[in-house]
């Protein structure tokens, strides 16, 4: 095998994504919260490549943007995948080495198979292609590979284009090629469109490559799923899938524990420390980092939360954007976390609110408990210190501090600071009337008849 050589990558990206019912460009579309484009930048970043192009239509402003500092290229009229090729020529001069193409709607391909495809076409000097295909028990619908002796691609047949016993073929373009930079230029321009969308194809670049004598070697990817690509909603949603699962694998090869996989959910940032086992019905939002040996229950969701070691979080509790929860807390059902810090040791067991809150070590927020940190224009902030005791239903009027080892009793709304170590109790005074309840009924009672009589004189 000859010495590999410097990389380019051209990824095509200038779909429109019609048939998303989108409009928005197809490759913008997410995956765990991440663009589908963004997968496969942070794909080919591993490759080290000598530069990245991408290939993008008109008006793709938020596509330019999210490419950045990647360069990129307008295809004025979608003529197909040769022409999108081609609209990149001008960012590749100067350039000699390999050029990996790439579908931007193609964004699960693994780092390990871009590279066999590479080293593939560096397999010898009279290789100047390689291809990556895929086989596929019902391929209807994709262009298939027509192979020829020794692994040698004869030509690339879309479906609409191919003949009966080449719809035969099983082995399926992936839409990935390695080309020999020195002759690209040379095939785009001997491209034509004859066929039947009347498009420029990439494929086609094969059959002109054996004119000159070079050959077109195959890779056949070993999982579908990577090379898997997106047309529709439904193939969107296959993608999703195919993610989670990758994710879940991950986590799970590095000692995370889950019940039923297929329920949990992640962001493409989520982190999960080793230990850490997770119920079934769990989604993570963006920005959580979770550490080792702690238990989140089921029906919990989680957005942009830091979790601690050895805490336990839930069932049935929601954790939103700006909350730290430290180590051995224990945070129960129907609570909910809002941009709070929570202390080691606290615990936070049922039925609370706790929003703009910095709550030290050791605090019991007991059921019922609620921070009021809104007054219907601003937040406010709540602060309690270590070791506080707050009782059930109490209301928290912010701003307000507790401060170390404070009480307050249960039933009370607090509105001013209590001192360390005081009791603070707030209720209205209890008020008992002897009989008053016997009284009402009876008068209700009485009204109700009177009622009835009313209408039957009517």
């Amino acid at each position: 095998m000859t010495k590999s050589k410097p990389i380019a990558v051209v990824i095509l990206a200038a779909g429109k994504g019609t048939r998303m019912k989108s409009k928005k460009p197809k490759v913008m579309h997410e995956l765990l919260g991440l663009p589908m484009i963004n997968w496969l930048l942070n794909t080919v970043e591993q490759l080290d490549p000598e530069r990245v192009v991408v290939v993008v239509g008109k008006g793709m402003n938020d596509l330019i943007d999210t490419i950045k500092p990647h360069k990129y290229v307008i295809q004025n009229k979608q003529q197909g995948t040769g022409d999108a090729l081609k609209a990149a020529l001008p960012a590749l001069k100067g350039f000699s080495g390999d050029v990996l193409v790439l579908l931007g709607d193609t964004p699960l391909i693994g780092v390990s198979t871009l590279r066999n495809l590479i080293s593939t076409r560096n397999i010898d000097a009279v290789t100047g292609i390689s291809v990556l295909g895929v086989k596929m028990q019902n391929p209807t619908g994709y262009g298939r590979l027509i192979m020829g002796r020794n692994n040698i691609l004869k030509a690339i047949r879309e479906e609409k284009d191919a003949s009966a016993q080449e719809k035969q073929e099983n082995i399926v373009n992936t839409g990935a090629f390695c080309l020999d930079s020195r002759r690209i230029e040379r095939w785009l321009s001997n491209l034509n469109n004859k066929n039947a969308q009347g498009e420029y194809y990439i494929t086609d670049i094969p059959e002109l490559a054996a004119l000159d004598k070079i050959k077109t070697r195959v890779v056949i990817a070993s999982d579908v799923n990577e090379v898997m690509g997106c047309n529709t909603r439904i193939d969107l949603s296959k993608l999703e899938q195919a993610a989670q699962n990758k994710m879940r694998e991950h986590f799970m090869m590095n000692g995370v524990i889950m019940q039923d996989p297929s329920s949990v959910y992640f962001h493409h940032d989520t982190q999960i420390g080793e230990g850490t086992l997770i119920e079934p019905n769990v989604y993570f939002s963006a920005g959580v980092k979770v550490g080792k040996n702690t238990h989140i229950k089921a029906f919990c969701h989680i957005d942009n939360t830091v979790i601690g070691d050895k805490t336990t979080i839930g069932p049935f509790a929601r954790l939103r954007p700006g909350s730290e929860i430290g180590d051995d807390v224990r945070i129960g059902n129907f609570v909910e976390i809002k941009k709070s810090k929570i202390g080691d040791r606290s615990k936070i067991s049922h039925l609370g609110y706790v929003g703009d809150c910095i709550m030290d070590s050791d605090v019991n927020f007991s059921c019922g408990a609620i921070t009021v940190n809104y007054d219907g224009f601003q937040k406010h902030q709540t602060i309690i210190g270590k070791g506080v005791m707050v009782g059930s239903n109490v209301n928290l009027v912010a701003p307000v501090i507790l401060d170390d080892g404070a009480f307050v009793a249960a039933g009370s709304t607090i509105t001013t600071d209590v001192p360390a170590d005081a009791l603070s109790v707030e209720r209205g005074r209890a008020e008992v009337r002897a009989g008053w309840a016997a009284l009402y009924r009876k008068r209700k009672e009485k009204a109700k008849n009177n009622n009835k009589d009313k209408k039957k004189e009517s």
